[in-house]
């Protein structure tokens, strides 16, 4: 992302829309899943591509037949009536099934500033009922925090490496270790890493989530439980920066009552 959080911003902002409509929102820095591999149909059931005019803009995640949770940055601004959801495809433009919505709620708490509290519940204006390809994903318990060293993994349609424009056209994923609050501290700043989220990576770099990918799932690679959203980053896959997610076990009495 731009500034520590501008250039983590991993939403894009749709493609076919007007000025700001042109560019990847600009929090978590998109990995199109940057050193990933393509995923298979149905190995992430409940992931949906978040679409305005027709552009892929953000990921989200499906947790009922008529409720999506997705990043506070990808529903800032957005009007209910002007997006869509797609689910049950590997593709962002076609396939599967696509809905409207019908209201979007943002956490009261969200900072834009700083990224804190980044997450958001989508209501569906129709129903997606469960199928072959399409499932719901399972919330952690209330205050869990993922423990270090836990591999998890993350996928979605951002671009494949920070400096790119462009998004694949089908969906990747990338398995990445939790590494403590305190190391990611180390890198963005204490204050800017809360205990509202959670890190994963590699010291190394190489692998992450990129533009494109915000709002999307990570999820406990043993468990298939989801403990994070895409939210920001320096870059993309950056030596020394790992990806920054929404930590969702913080949030699930809200979503749940939202």
């Amino acid at each position: 992302m731009a500034s520590a959080l501008a250039l983590l911003a991993l939403a894009v902002m749709p493609v076919a829309m007007g000025a700001p409509a042109t560019e990847f929102a600009s929090l978590r820095r998109a990995e199109e899943i940057v050193g990933g591999t393509a995923a298979a149909l149905g190995e992430f059931p409940y992931i949906v591509s978040l679409s305005k005019s027709g552009s892929h803009f953000c990921g989200g995640v499906l947790i009922a037949a008529n409720k999506v949770v997705t990043a506070a940055h990808c529903s800032v601004g957005q009007t209910a009536s002007s997006v869509k959801v797609r689910a049950g495809t590997l593709r962002w433009a076609s396939g599967g099934t696509q809905v409207g919505v019908s209201s979007i709620v943002v956490n009261p708490s969200y900072v834009s500033s700083t990224t804190n509290n980044d997450v958001a519940v989508w209501h569906l204006s129709t129903s997606i009922p469960a199928s072959s390809t399409i499932g719901y994903a399972t919330l952690p318990a209330q205050g869990s925090d993922p423990a270090t060293g836990t591999n998890t993994i993350t996928a979605g349609w951002g671009t494949l490496n920070e400096n790119s424009s462009t998004l694949p056209a089908t969906l990747n994923k990338v398995t990445v270790p939790i590494i403590s609050r305190a190391s990611c501290q180390a890198s963005y700043g204490t204050s800017a890493v809360t205990t509202n989220m959670i890190c994963a990576g590699f010291a190394a770099g190489g692998k992450d989530s990129c533009s494109g990918d915000s709002g999307g799932p990570i999820v406990d690679a043993s468990t298939g439980i989801l403990v994070g959203l895409v939210s920001w980053g320096q870059g993309c896959a950056e030596a020394g920066f790992p990806g920054v997610y929404t930590r969702v076990g913080n949030f699930v009495t809200w979503i749940n009552a939202n």
